[in-house]
């Protein structure tokens, strides 16, 4: 099974940080761009399963003619005659 494995660079110093999560990563490059100021940017090398099955049911803008319909990880609005998702 992959993991999520992204790597957050530094342009402006030796700065480096590898993160199983993506969350991690970008709390890692928000935090070293505001104390420092730097130039901080990110690499994804890959993604864990349920996160690319999660994306590629979405698909790529969002929108409700893009998505994979017949997906659990998709309620799109209007479906049931509800507002979709759990109201929110």
């Amino acid at each position: 099974m992959d993991r999520t494995r992204v790597t957050v660079t530094c342009a402006d110093c030796s700065f480096e940080a590898e993160h199983e999560r993506l969350r991690d990563a970008r709390v890692a490059l928000d935090d070293h761009e505001s104390e420092t100021g730097h130039d901080v940017t990110w690499e994804i090398e890959s993604l864990a399963g349920g996160v690319t099955q999660a994306g590629a049911d979405a698909g790529v803008c969002g929108r409700p003619a893009c998505t994979n319909a017949d997906s659990p990880l998709i309620d799109p609005p209007g479906r049931d005659g509800a507002g979709g998702g759990d109201g929110r």
